[in-house]
């Protein structure tokens, strides 16, 4: 397959995409999806359809959610219409009709790859908004308990103290365990920060404790390890409480991926996509002058 067929294919695939109304859903209909893989009759793209719902069901997911049946009215000449039975596919229905369709056929390997890529861009958006809502609140309990260094430092408190305090409001807030004993039931790496693999509702309610721990400290001008101790103490004991009521035991939560390493893959994740992506239009173009091969 050449630059110019990658690029016909590319642009024909891209045409028949169909946008649900006043939403960004974007869906296919089989028939379209049909004349461009090269399947001249209907009753042979139900066999290919058919697999892939099969495909779909045997993965534990819902064909509903990816196959619809519609019925559609179609022109047969003099005005005349009739109506014909279709399809409304999403974007796996349609990368799961590519792994069923007949290899020989190009536009079918080209399908192939159009709608992986599509796929994994999607995963990738997906897990750019779950790094991102986990990084914002890390962000966040940095900073709390910066502040809160900075606050006991000034009260009387050594580096060692405000360790000790944050162990303690972290045994208050996962019922018994101390920042080691979840380090060690989490399997987190002692040199590691204990928050970077916790989910972000831990996180969050680790960073609303700190919060208030600073709020109180202030108002209150708590001085010396032991009254800021009870403090943190009873703070992180009134998160847990709200999070029991709501079904949250936060030591039970399993472990999530470590944030510098989710970050590393989701960067990859970027610029293999961006590499893979060559195939688009814009990437078969011809340099222009002055840019190197």
């Amino acid at each position: 397959m050449d630059k110019k067929d990658i690029v016909k294919l590319h642009a024909e695939f891209d045409s028949i995409v169909q946008i649900w109304p006043d939403s960004n859903v974007e869906f296919w209909f089989a028939r379209d999806l049909q004349r461009v893989l090269g399947y001249a009759q209907w009753r042979n793209f139900q066999e290919v359809i058919a697999r892939a719902k099969d495909s779909c069901k045997n993965a534990g997911i819902a064909i509903e959610d990816h196959f619809a049946d519609v019925s559609k009215k179609v022109e047969i000449g003099s005005g005349a219409e009739r109506s014909i039975e279709d399809v409304m596919l999403t974007r796996y229905a349609c990368y799961l009709i590519a792994q069923n369709g007949d290899p020989r056929k190009e536009p079918i390997a080209f399908a192939q790859s159009y709608f992986a890529i599509q796929t994994r861009k999607q995963e990738i958006i997906e897990e750019r908004i779950q790094l991102q809502e986990r990084l914002q609140a890390r962000q966040k309990l940095r900073e709390s308990e910066t502040e809160l260094s900075k606050n006991i430092y000034e009260r009387g408190v050594d580096d060692r103290g405000f360790g000790r305090i944050r162990s303690k409001g972290d045994a208050a807030l996962f019922g018994g365990k101390t920042t080691g004993h979840m380090k060690k039931h989490l399997g987190v790496p002692k040199n590691r920060p204990l928050a970077d693999f916790l989910p972000t509702v831990t996180i969050t309610a680790k960073s609303l404790a700190t919060e208030i721990t600073n709020y109180n400290v202030r108002r209150d001008d708590l001085q010396g390890e032991f009254f800021i101790t009870a403090e943190h103490i009873q703070n992180n004991k009134s998160i847990r409480s709200v999070l029991l009521e709501r079904g949250i035991r936060p030591e039970a939560l399993p472990p999530e991926k470590d944030l510098k390493k989710l970050e590393r893959r989701v960067r990859a994740g970027e610029k293999a996509l961006v590499k893979v992506s060559a195939l688009s239009p814009d990437a078969t173009d011809e340099p222009s002058a002055g840019e190197e091969m």
